[in-house]
């Protein structure tokens, strides 16, 4: 029986040409498959690939809605750099073999009947084109969607936005801004496009900048954090920020896996995975951008600090559970059980 965290081979069933540096795959789904790729809209798949002899993961959100019919799509922008981006859109073809694991992931509709707002930036689109799909097919719910990108041309689904709108009476009202034209979303010009949507729940999902920019907005106007919904694109391998004059020179880390403790070295700057994998252990892992649990373990004793947490909730948090991907040892030990 297939694990949460085991790969399946999907046959790629189309692939679509949304802008110049973006792409749609359209994946078949086999019908004993089927329960296993259930998914809600809002969620990602995690995908792997050979890629020039090494072993390749990352995540990418469904563009299409299962409320509405789509075949499971997910959409993939070209990202300067990346691995898997470039490989998939360059040479990824409808009837290849690609390795796919289940879907995943929090960012998603609640079942609450409140205005929805959304503000997604370039590429963070995809999973909130999923959400309002859904929530214009299963609930009578307002949407305002503030979609920022750098220029017409960049704009992905922009006909499917304009149709989804015509057809919406009303309740989806689209808002572009353009870079080029409009400057960069400041914080000002989102409380006014909040305006009087202080009763909403909030879906923001884009680069981390815009996204800092929409929460500066929310913050300013009074939105609760329990009615903000955030999903962040992070690349994986960007830099830690530099450590507090308060973190402790790290030393080693106790790592049970298995039934058996391990003690290993640490190296500066490395997370806890990465250590256990210097260590020659196998920790379970897959999207290595803070987004999917794989990888979540309990911290028994120390202290760590995570760079990005979009999969873990503020109980389980609290409870000691952290995304090993990203977690920085500020402890002179730690002891994390994968078993727990």
């Amino acid at each position: 029986m297939a694990t949460d965290h085991e790969f399946h081979e999907l046959t790629v069933a189309a692939v679509v040409t949304e802008t110049a540096d973006a792409r749609s795959f359209v994946l078949d789904v086999p019908e004993a498959l089927v329960p296993t790729f259930g998914y809600t809209a809002g969620q990602f798949c995690t995908f792997r690939a050979d890629i020039d002899g090494a072993s390749v993961v990352r995540c990418y959100s469904m563009s299409s809605s299962p409320d509405v019919g789509d075949p499971l799509t997910v959409t993939v922008k070209r990202v300067r750099g990346g691995l898997m981006s470039n490989w998939m859109i360059d040479g990824l073809r409808g009837g290849e073999i690609i390795e796919v694991m289940r879907p995943a992931g929090r960012f998603v509709l609640q079942p609450r009947e409140t205005p929805v707002l959304a503000f997604a930036g370039g590429s963070g689109i995809t999973p909130v084109l999923s959400i309002v799909k859904t929530a214009l097919a299963t609930t009578s719910r307002p949407i305002l969607l503030v979609y920022a990108n750098r220029d017409v041309a960049s704009v992905m689904f922009a006909r499917e936005l304009e149709r989804l709108e015509h057809a919406s009476d009303g309740r989806l009202r689209v808002h572009h801004s353009l870079d080029d034209a409009h400057g960069f979303l400041d914080v000002a010009t989102c409380v006014e496009l909040i305006g009087d949507e202080t009763d909403a729940d909030v879906y923001v999902c884009g680069p981390g900048p815009f996204m800092d920019t929409a929460e500066a907005g929310l913050a300013l106007v009074g939105f609760p954090d329990e009615r903000v919904f955030t999903e962040r694109f992070v690349v994986p391998g960007e830099p830690a920020r530099p450590a507090d004059a308060t973190d402790e020179v790290t030393e080693s880390l106790v790592v049970r896996i298995g039934g058996r403790r391990h003690t290993v070295e640490y190296q500066a700057g490395d997370t806890v995975l990465e250590t256990a994998r210097r260590g020659g252990l196998a920790p379970p892992f897959s999207c290595e951008a803070g987004s999917c649990a794989t990888c979540m373990a309990h911290l028994d004793d120390g202290a760590v600090r995570m760079r990005v947490n979009n999969a873990l909730t503020p109980d389980e948090v609290a409870e000691g559970w952290i995304l090993t991907c990203q977690s920085l040892p500020t402890s002179r030990t730690a002891r994390v059980d994968y078993d727990a």
